[in-house]
């Protein structure tokens, strides 16, 4: 779209849910009259009065966008605060190409398709590729709250973003001004807020429902939905017929307590499995995160009968719901409690051991040695959360990529050390894992998903909550299930947190072994060149014989695998 004076034109991918407060505030168009009432026509109205920071800061939504200004002739890409819309960009030869997908860089003839070989052990490490780092060398995803600006004179160069928002600056001004009412002052606000940016996300021209998944996430987010609408609200949920992986039933009881209009869809096994062979072109990049599966089986349900739908992500890393935050305080714990004397004397102490044939010996003297070199919270979460060590050495002749995590989860001093791992979370594995594979599986069906959790006023509020707010009598998420309990029976939802996921364990062991084995013969892998086989058949055979369970370290790498054969042929 251009804008009114002809200067500014844009591309955009997204939704502006306060694109009519913005209009609101502009009074008219630069001096003339709307021409619709699309929200891109507001961005381009605010930019024109307001220049791309000030607009970017007052602009409340989900979005990606390239703006070319004709009259500077400068290109600048931004992306949305949280990271919920995906944002590719970088230099092939004197070409610029930026996108919302690779495929779209990948079809441009001069891409050149060269795989960033020090980006791998960061992917085999998280299970996905981290920001800024894409799986091609020479393209960049750009940070969440970040600008970027290029010009001709700059050809070639990948200019540093600049932020318009930044997560761990509002971390820190939620820590410095901690939220002083009562428990249940906490809970009115929650609901205040929660049910503001629902409110902005229902306005759509077209059918509108939600995701419920029978979680506490989900049930409170279309809990809120149904309370605020006259008619009811279409909710989806997929089941399959695996113990501990199936959660349909609890949907199905909240969805008939709120009174939803529900739809649900169990799945076989078979036809869950049918999904794998669409994953690398859905991802576009290895991505290794299993859920992925059912998270597009439930998309394409939904857009049977919508085309946009709200989700529950996000409830996890703002209000402590994962159970990994208990482990790690436990070490944290035990850390604290070892004298720096102690670690030097037990690093040293493990330098001299030999090193053991057993691949399992070696690979937990290799964990011990990243926790005691952790000189950080935020380090030892990460050495926790491992996937594959570089100790493995999976990934031969590589370099691992520099990445930003430490320097941003370790800047300055939160409240509790729990507080940064839920922002480590918050900074990576949601918008490099959660949001892209929600994302991608929607877009993949043409439904667009819209994450009411996320509004960026409720992630500074949540950081102005202390502890005691969000994990309590053994219940993590308090605040957030006190809200639910507003709207849904507390026996509804009192029981152990399951995961959305799809049992690949078992199935790596059953139906899906020949086709494992087929992408894990050393014979492929050393062919490709880019991972080492042993390792890699080492942790295969102790999963089949069920010694160990290695099904998330077997699956980034089977995804791996199967994305190269899709990309660049067998």
């Amino acid at each position: 779209m251009v804008s009114a004076s002809g200067r500014y034109v844009v591309a955009f991918n997204g939704e502006i849910y306060n694109h009519l407060d913005i209009r609101r505030q502009l009074g008219n168009a630069g001096g003339n009259a709307w021409r619709g009432r699309s929200d891109t026509e507001t961005l381009l109205a605010a930019i024109e009065r307001w220049d791309l920071g000030a607009t970017l800061e007052k602009a409340v939504g989900m979005f990606a966008f390239a703006l070319w200004d004709r009259q500077e002739r400068s290109l600048r890409l931004a992306r949305d605060r949280m990271g919920e819309k995906p944002l590719y960009y970088g230099w092939q030869g004197e070409t610029l190409l930026f996108g919302s997908e690779l495929k779209a860089l990948r079809a441009h003839p001069t891409f050149r398709s060269e795989i960033d070989r020090d980006v791998l052990p960061l992917y085999l490490r998280h299970g996905y590729i981290p920001t800024p780092w894409s799986i091609y060398k020479g393209i960049r995803k750009l940070l969440p709250g970040t600008w970027v600006r290029f010009t001709a004179a700059r050809k070639g160069q990948l200019p540093d973003p600049t932020p318009y928002w930044s997560l761990t600056e509002a971390v820190a001004e939620g820590q410095a001004h901690p939220f002083q009412g009562s428990d249940a002052d906490a809970v009115d606000a929650l609901d205040q807020q929660l049910g503001q940016a629902i409110e902005g996300q229902r306005l759509a021209d077209v059918p509108l429902g939600a995701f419920l998944s029978g979680g506490i996430d989900s049930s409170t987010v279309v809990s809120l939905m149904q309370s605020r609408s006259s008619n009811p609200v279409k909710t989806f949920t997929i089941g399959f017929g695996e113990a501990g992986y199936n959660e349909a039933d609890y949907a199905k009881a909240v969805a008939k307590h709120v009174g939803t209009d529900h739809t649900e869809l169990f799945v076989s096994s078979d036809k869950a499995r049918d999904i794998i062979p669409l994953l690398p072109g859905i991802y576009d990049e290895p991505f290794g995160d299993s859920s992925g599966i059912p998270t597009y089986l439930v998309s394409k349900l939904a857009r049977e009968h919508v085309t946009v739908s709200l989700s529950g992500d996000g409830g996890d890393e703002l209000f402590g719901g994962y159970g990994r935050y208990s482990t790690f305080q436990r070490w944290n714990a035990r850390m604290a409690g070892l004298p720096s004397i102690a670690r030097r004397g037990l690093r040293s102490g493990l330098c001299l051991l030999p090193s053991s044939k057993s691949h399992r010996h070696r690979r937990r003297q290799q964990l011990m040695a990243d926790v005691l070199n952790a000189r950080h919270s935020a380090e030892l979460y990460r050495a926790l959360t491992a996937h594959w060590l570089p100790a493995d050495r999976v990934v031969e002749s590589a370099d691992e990529a520099k990445y930003w995590f430490n320097s941003a989860v370790s800047a300055g001093t939160l409240q509790e050390p729990v507080d940064h791992a839920m922002l480590a979370d918050a900074i990576t594995y949601l918008p490099d894992d959660v949001l892209v594979k929600v994302d991608r599986a929607a877009m993949a069906v043409s439904l667009e998903t819209r994450v009411p959790l996320l509004d960026h006023r409720i992630v500074e509020w949540a950081w102005t909550l202390p502890q005691r707010l969000k994990a309590r009598g053994g219940h993590e998420k308090w605040v957030l299930r006190e809200l639910l309990y507003r709207y849904v029976p507390r026996e509804l939802m009192d029981r152990p947190k399951m995961g959305f996921g799809v049992p690949i364990g078992a199935w790596l062991r059953g139906p899906m072994r020949e086709w494992a084995d087929e992408l894990l013969a050393p014979r492929s892998m050393q062919q490709a060149g880019w991972l080492n086989p042993q390792p890699i058949q080492q942790k295969w055979r102790q999963h089949l014989a069920g010694t160990s369970q290695w099904e998330y370290h077997l699956w980034d790498v089977l995804m791996f695998q199967a994305w190269l054969n899709t990309q660049h042929g067998p």
